[in-house]
């Protein structure tokens, strides 16, 4: 079993016909996941990768029975084209566009709270790696080969550290349930909280890497969850010991702006409810395999 994307999720890819959605969109397909159209205005009639193109969301919604959607969509555009993708019913949608202005994303999130009651869409990102069910599909920008099929979770702020997760496990024999990234900005679409809740439900996920960074209130919002919810063990990473503060280290929001947002306050945080935290990006891996062997142990 996958969380949010598997081998009978009809997906689309929103900005399909530019250089990156086309390269994108081909290992997809060759991946395996069903691909069933894309959107760019304009286009609506050509096929691209044997692919149908439509001017709108709602008329790809309508002719393929789409539930999902990928956004290769340029900054200035990449709101309209969430807020699109709401309004015409996809469930789940993944936007990997860096650089879309904080503004545009508030006005994304009201967008999504008015429709919540009518048409809910999970977003995944901005400025994400996207979601991968190894040997099911993916969505978005992530190397697939590094990624073995199995029971361990992965959510990340940052889809490079989310890789090498993957292949230092990939390394030991410890496969992959979904890995999802769910970006650095500031103001994204789902947080830790919200994917940890899906990997709880799941059956098939036994455990779950967690991998944040410094700046914003995040970590500590999963923690607590862990501490009173979560059955499963998780294993964490926090990036950025070594950042000063007031200053930004890669994402927008890797940024220490207060008070428990540091590396090492959100590692003492995570420690203090149970989370075995790597203490280094090398020992992710090793730190997930420590946990399995003790849960089978037991």
């Amino acid at each position: 079993m996958a969380i949010l994307i598997d081998k009978s999720t009809r997906v689309l890819v929103q900005g399909i016909s530019g250089r990156i959605g086309q390269f994108h969109t081909q290992e997809m397909i060759e991946a395996g996941t069903n691909v069933v159209g894309g959107v760019t205005p304009g286009k609506g009639g050509s096929s691209i990768l044997n692919r149908p193109v439509f001017d709108t969301v709602r008329a790809a919604v309508e002719a393929t029975g789409a539930e999902a959607s990928l956004l290769f969509v340029p900054p200035p555009f990449a709101a309209d084209a969430m807020m699109e993708a709401a309004d015409a019913g996809i469930r789940t949608a993944v936007c990997v566009t860096d650089g879309i202005p904080a503004q545009d994303m508030i006005r994304v999130k009201r967008f999504l709270r008015r429709y919540s009651r009518l048409r809910k869409m999970r977003l995944i990102g901005p400025n994400c790696a996207g979601i991968i069910s190894p040997g099911q599909g993916f969505m978005g920008i992530m190397p697939p080969h590094i990624y073995m099929p199995g029971r361990v979770g992965i959510v990340g702020r940052s889809g490079t550290l989310g890789y090498e997760a993957a292949s230092q496990m990939q390394k030991l024999g410890i496969g992959v349930s979904t890995s999802v990234g769910i970006g650095g900005d500031p103001i994204n679409g789902s947080s830790f909280r919200d994917i940890l809740e899906l990997f709880e439900a799941d059956p098939e996920t036994d455990a779950v890497m967690m991998i944040g960074e410094i700046g914003g209130p995040q970590e500590a919002e999963a923690a607590a969850y862990v501490r009173d919810h979560m059955s499963k063990p998780v294993v964490a990473y926090v990036a950025g010991l070594s950042a000063p503060k007031g200053r930004q280290m890669g994402h927008a929001g890797a940024i220490i702006s207060a008070f428990g947002e540091s590396a090492q306050e959100k590692v003492e945080m995570l420690s203090a409810v149970g989370i075995a935290v790597a203490p280094n990006p090398s020992a992710m891996g090793v730190t997930m395999a420590d946990v399995l062997s003790h849960q089978r142990a037991a």
